[in-house]
């Protein structure tokens, strides 16, 4: 089986560290559960430029290897990888963030992960002749029997495998989302994840 997992808010709570982060940088308080837009200058109301800083602060080393883990992601991730199961996180993080987010995922017992950069968001410019930054006709002819999700603006990379079963991480952004099919399910936790990919 070939799965799919997202990095942010599907492995680690980086809706919790941002929130955290607005706060130490613009005296901002919008706690985690108030964050009802995927789109952090509006979860947070923030003017352009005060954004453009928030992302480059929030994509430095020393934050992002600061974030705690999803409970249970690495577990259910490493039963799935023992079992012969192909998994590669596709992340939207910049490709200026690849170490910094190797690293997490290796403290985090996640070696054996593959990790991809795939510019979901239209933030930057691609970064030819890496084999991590995935050009998204690659990324098309990749097959995955499973996507592991949050953020309903990256359900549009899923609309060429129409048998894909995507599993959306209950977030505050996505709790009024309708889902484009009934392969889209609702998991509240990872052991709810790992019992349908079972």
């Amino acid at each position: 089986m070939n799965i799919y997992v997202d990095f942010d808010d599907c492995l680690c709570e980086t809706g919790k560290a941002f929130s955290d982060l607005v706060y130490e940088m613009y005296g901002k308080l919008v706690p985690y559960e108030e964050m009802r837009y995927f789109n952090l200058r509006k979860s947070f109301d923030l003017t352009e430029e005060e954004y453009d800083a928030l992302l480059v602060r929030g994509h430095e080393a020393s934050v992002l290897l600061s974030i705690e883990e999803t409970p249970g992601a690495a577990a259910v991730i490493n039963e799935w990888i023992d079992k012969g199961h192909q998994v590669s996180i596709i992340t939207g993080r910049p490709f200026n963030a690849f170490e910094a987010s190797r690293e997490w995922l290796d403290t985090h017992a996640l070696e054996k992960v593959k990790l991809y950069c795939l510019d979901k968001y239209g933030r930057e410019n691609f970064l030819k002749g890496s084999d991590f930054s995935l050009e998204l006709e690659d990324y098309r002819k990749m097959h995955f029997d499973y996507a592991i999700e949050d953020s309903t603006t990256a359900f549009k990379f899923f609309d060429h495998l129409p048998d894909l079963n995507v599993l959306v991480i209950d977030r505050p952004w996505n709790r009024d989302a309708l889902f484009p099919n009934d392969h889209y399910r609702r998991c509240y936790d990872w052991e709810t994840i790992r019992e349908i990919v079972k």
